[in-house]
């Protein structure tokens, strides 16, 4: 199973308590370590979490810079964990804006992990579905493959795969957004094309394993 999630209501989390965003994303943070093991427990093959959209450039520079320095601590931190649990880590999305340190932390995390198989955590930073298809339609021409072909849909995925250093990691069976919304916000548009679709009110800091079962 391909579990995706948009982790949502990090800055919500921390207004309601009076407290900077910064806090709510470092919160979440933590979150995100409760529910990889949720997920590993419970035999998802792969997992997909949505960390920083293209979009999330937009937002105050302070914010966007705590929010990399906080990935890249991350990545420092939870790379032995992964390799200790057998799950390989994938950063999906561009990597053509993002600073040098953290492109070395990728790199490193990818290579330490790359032969792990209980599980495939892919986290999408300065990721944004409409490009990976642009991106993928344009190879595919390029190419002159045929869309109607037998394996043409395997084949475009493998492409927006590609566009955006992944592995390869099937079509989304189950995709979760807390905080209430319930949009995409350009997230896993193709893959999620038969996606169930979960929904919570429950910001992210609080998600727990409990909801994620309900989900599931």
């Amino acid at each position: 199973m391909h579990v995706a999630i948009i982790m949502d209501g990090n800055g919500r989390w921390a207004n309601r308590r009076g407290l900077p965003r910064t806090v709510g994303h470092a919160e979440g943070a933590r979150t995100v370590r409760r529910i990889v093991e949720a997920a590993v427990e419970a035999g998802i093959g792969t997992l997909t979490l949505y960390a920083f959209s293209a979009d999330n450039w937009g937002r105050p520079p302070d914010e966007v810079t705590r929010l990399m320095k906080l990935f890249q601590r991350y990545l420092f931190t939870e790379t032995q964990y992964c390799l200790e649990q057998d799950v390989r880590l994938n950063i999906v999305g561009r990597r053509d804006r993002l600073d040098p340190a953290l492109l070395r932390a990728i790199d490193n995390s990818e290579k330490i992990t790359a032969g792990c198989q209980r599980m495939h955590l892919r986290m999408a930073v300065d990721y944004s579905a409409r490009r990976s298809i642009q991106q993928a339609a344009l190879a595919f021409t390029r190419a002159g493959a045929d869309p109607d072909a037998p394996q043409a849909n395997a084949r475009f995925l493998g492409l927006i795969n590609e566009a955006n250093h992944s592995a390869q990691a099937p079509d989304v069976d189950l995709l979760i957004r807390t905080g209430g919304e319930k949009r995409l916000s350009d997230f896993l548009l193709w893959e999620c094309a038969y996606a169930e679709l979960h929904f919570t009110d429950c910001l992210w800091p609080e998600f727990s394993r409990e909801e994620l079962r309900k989900a599931l």
